[in-house]
This record gives structure tokens, C-alpha cells and sequence, in this order.
């Protein structure tokens, strides 16, 4: 029989209350840990997408297409110190070694009208006459033909790379009297004395290494299908030996960024294996370039610090604007030097183009996001080539009425879509890199489309 002691009631109840308690602690310590386990794999699973993001652009950095890429050409490694890596190994072997306007280019072919483009116009033309035999300038009638306006084609030949010797003759004259005294006619001031280095040939050698990427082991092998014996590491010393004269151009160059009121700046990463002025083999390559259209000046210098020092000095002494990428050295500079510090829309182009290299393959051809960023980037782009032959005032007339629209819509874009992107992801960092700026200082389009 059960028992009716009220005692024994509240001990059940009790007892049974205490089991409730450790039931409902059990479960709370459950939920606790299935709560701490699915953010662990929301954070697993955020991390693996970012490895993935980072392992897709790995791979298009190294086997994918290069027009976007960072880093360096392929092969083009030792652009910049190809040079004193050359003088340094003739020093350490003990041998001494013996001491551009852009072509003009026809109108674009109106849209909607199919042809091949004209050949540019200022290109020399060679006439090749082509006629009919005696024997078919009859007609079936017996009437001799007339001729009268030809049919004309052209093609584009390429006559290959003249090498010649420029040979000097130096008149002497004697005094017929004493015949003591003699003299002789003296050269025209040469950029290397004491060479056999004519200015045509040091401007095509510095040409096609710095401008063509060229390295000189290649075009040691060029001039030799011309039968010329040109070492490299005569072409390295004869680099390095147009320093002192062209030192003049340089600083005139240099006054010119300086003067022109709009200087694009940069800096590249560049590896050094021997310094004196720093332990770190990471030096920095400094880059201006400013001019007007069609005059555009370009100079690099070369600097063993990234620090705000350098930016301050390349940068000293100019006025109106200074663009550049989101290094924040640039700020300082700008607020103490009184410049206006503008953004550059290409670098935020370039993280939205790596956020789609980022995407898994099936999804790289897709309208997503990213392609929408670039797309609109894109679209400014075009207005910019379009207006790039008109006056300043209609430019500026043009960017007012369609650019100014555009780079608002932009920046709403980004703001409504930065809330529901992961902030560490490919695309929360584009965005992320256009807002801060946007917010920050002006956006410009690239260099390229304002030069």
C-alpha cells in the first residue's frame, strides 16, 4: 500500500524536483555545447571558404592570365637590377668590361560599320605597281583598254633593325711654314668617350631594356644575327656610364612632376640581395608619373625604405593633387605638404577582379557581385576613353553630368551590400577597400585613362 505520510510526499517531490533541475542543467549544458560546436563549424566552415578564395587565387596567380596580376611578368624578374647584378659579377670575375612619342593612330571605325581599321597614315608608303601584260590590254572588241583609276590595298611589312657604323673624319691641318703646328678638328661631345657607343644605339639599347623588357642576354643574341659582338656585360657598363650625362634630363623630368599640378605615385616591392643602407632584402621602387596627354613623364627611384620620409621627399615641392593606392604614408604626406589626396579606382577595380578569381570556376563566368563591381567600374572607364580627345572644360562638362551619377550610384551599391558580405572574404575586402576610401578621400579613375 502507498504510503500517505505527508513527509514522505515532500521527499518524492523533492527528489523529484532535484532530477527535474539536473535534467534541465544537463540540457542547458547540451544546448551550450551545440551552440559552441555550430559556431565553431560557421567558423571552420568561413575559414575553409577564405583558404579556398585564397588557394583559387593562388593558382590564377600563378597559372591563370597576368593582366591583372601584382607581381611580376613572367621572366622579368630582373628588370631593375640586371644591370649591377652584370658589373658585379665582371668585379668579381676581375674583368673590366669595354666601356619616345607615341605613333599617331587613325580615328576608331564608326560603330556598326564592319571593316579592318586603316593603317596608320603617318607610316612611310612604299608603291608596288602591279599591271597587266601587253598581250590583255585589248578588249574583246579590239578596242585598246584605258587606264584609269586604281584599285589600291595595303599591307603592314616590317623591314628589320638597320645596324650601321657611324665613321668619323676628323679633317687635320698643318702650317706649311714651320710645319710644327697641327691641328686637328674636334668630335661633337659624345654621351660615352672613349667607346665605340653611338647615341642611336645607346637610346635603342636603354629602350627596349626598360621600356620593351627586354633583358641584355637577349639582345646580345640580336645584335649577334647582325654579326655584332655585344656583350651584356659591356651593355651593363654602358648603362650604368649614362648616369652622369643624363643626370640633367633627369632632374629636369623630376622639376616637371613636380610643377605639373597632378603626380600619380606608387611603390613596388623589390628584391635586393646585398644592401648596405638595410638588413631586409625587400627594397622599394618608387614610381611618378604626371604630363599631359601625349607628354606623359614617367621616373622611378629607387629606395631601401617604404617609410613616409620618401613620399615626402619625391613629392616635395608639388601642388594640386597626389593619387594613389590606400597606403596610408600618403595621408600624412599629402596633409603636410597641402596636396589634395585622391584615390585610384584601378586598385579598387583590382579587388573586386581578384574577389572573382576567388569564386570556384562554375561560378567565374556568372553575374555575380564582383562582376557587377567591375562592370560599373568598367562603364567609367568608357566615358573616359571617350572624352580623352576633348577640350578640358567639355571633359569636365561630361564627367559632371555622367561620371558624378555613376560614382554615386557606386558607392550606394557598395554601402546596401557591404551589410550582408563576410567582412573577411575577397569581396567584404573590395568593398571594403572602396567605401573606406570613398569615405576618405576622393576616387579618380586609373593613371592610364588620364594620361
Amino acid at each position: 500500500m502507498a504510503s500517505n505520510d505527508p513527509h514522505s510526499a515532500l521527499v518524492r517531490a523533492a527528489l523529484l524536483e532535484e532530477a527535474n533541475a539536473a535534467l534541465r542543467a544537463d540540457l542547458t549544458r547540451r544546448d551550450e555545447l551545440l551552440a559552441q560546436r555550430e559556431h565553431l563549424l560557421r567558423e571552420r566552415e568561413q575559414r575553409i571558404k577564405l583558404l579556398e578564395e585564397a588557394l583559387r587565387v593562388l593558382r590564377a596567380d600563378r597559372w591563370g592570365a597576368s593582366r591583372e596580376k601584382l607581381g611580376e611578368a613572367p621572366g622579368q624578374g630582373g628588370l631593375f637590377n640586371e644591370v649591377e647584378a652584370l658589373v658585379e659579377l665582371a668585379e668579381a670575375l676581375d674583368t673590366a668590361p669595354a666601356l619616345t612619342a607615341t605613333p599617331l593612330r587613325e580615328t576608331r571605325p564608326v560603330k556598326g560599320k564592319p571593316g579592318r581599321k586603316a593603317i596608320a597614315g603617318h607610316l612611310p608608303r612604299i608603291e608596288i605597281r602591279h599591271e597587266l601584260p601587253e598581250s590583255e590590254r585589248t578588249c574583246g572588241c579590239g578596242t585598246p583598254l584605258t587606264e584609269i583609276a586604281p584599285e589600291v590595298s595595303e599591307q603592314i611589312d616590317y623591314a628589320p633593325a638597320r645596324v650601321q657604323v657611324l665613321r668619323h673624319l676628323r679633317a687635320k691641318y698643318v702650317c706649311p711654314g714651320c710645319e710644327q703646328c697641327v691641328k686637328t678638328a674636334p668630335v661633337a661631345p659624345q654621351l660615352l668617350p672613349k667607346t665605340n657607343a653611338a647615341p642611336g644605339l645607346l637610346a635603342q639599347l636603354v629602350t627596349a631594356k626598360y621600356v620593351d623588357s627586354l633583358p641584355l642576354h637577349r639582345q646580345e643574341r640580336i645584335f649577334a644575327r647582325h654579326g655584332i659582338h655585344l656583350p651584356r656585360a659591356t651593355q651593363a657598363a654602358w648603362m650604368i656610364g649614362l648616369l652622369t650625362p643624363l643626370t640633367p634630363l633627369l632632374n629636369l623630368m623630376d622639376e616637371r612632376i613636380r610643377e605639373s599640378g597632378y603626380v600619380r605615385i606608387d611603390e613596388t616591392p623589390l628584391q635586393v640581395l646585398r644592401s648596405e643602407r638595410a638588413a631586409s632584402t625587400e627594397h622599394w621602387m618608387w614610381v611618378r608619373v604626371a604630363g599631359a596627354p601625349g607628354q606623359r613623364l614617367i621616373l622611378f627611384d629607387y629606395d631601401a625604405s617604404r617609410g613616409g620620409a620618401v613620399a615626402e621627399r619625391l613629392l616635395e615641392g608639388c601642388e594640386g593633387y597626389v593619387q594613389s593606392d590606400g597606403y596610408g604614408a600618403y595621408d600624412g604626406v599629402a596633409a603636410k605638404l597641402t596636396l589634395t589626396h585622391v584615390g585610384c579606382m584601378a586598385h579598387a577595380r583590382r579587388r573586386f577582379f581578384e574577389a572573382i578569381k576567388a569564386l570556384p570556376c562554375a561560378e567565374q563566368k556568372s553575374a555575380t557581385a564582383a562582376h557587377e563591381a567591375v562592370r560599373r567600374i568598367d562603364a567609367l572607364y568608357t566615358i573616359e576613353r571617350e572624352t580623352k580627345a576633348l577640350e578640358a572644360d567639355q571633359r569636365q562638362r561630361v564627367r559632371n553630368e555622367q561620371v558624378r551619377p555613376q560614382l554615386a550610384a557606386l558607392h550606394a551599391w557598395a554601402e546596401a551590400l557591404v551589410r550582408q558580405t563576410l567582412p573577411s572574404g575577397k569581396l567584404g575586402e573590395a568593398l571594403g577597400y572602396l567605401l573606406t576610401h570613398y569615405a576618405e578621400r576622393q576616387i579618380m579613375p586609373s593613371p592610364a585613362s588620364m594620361t
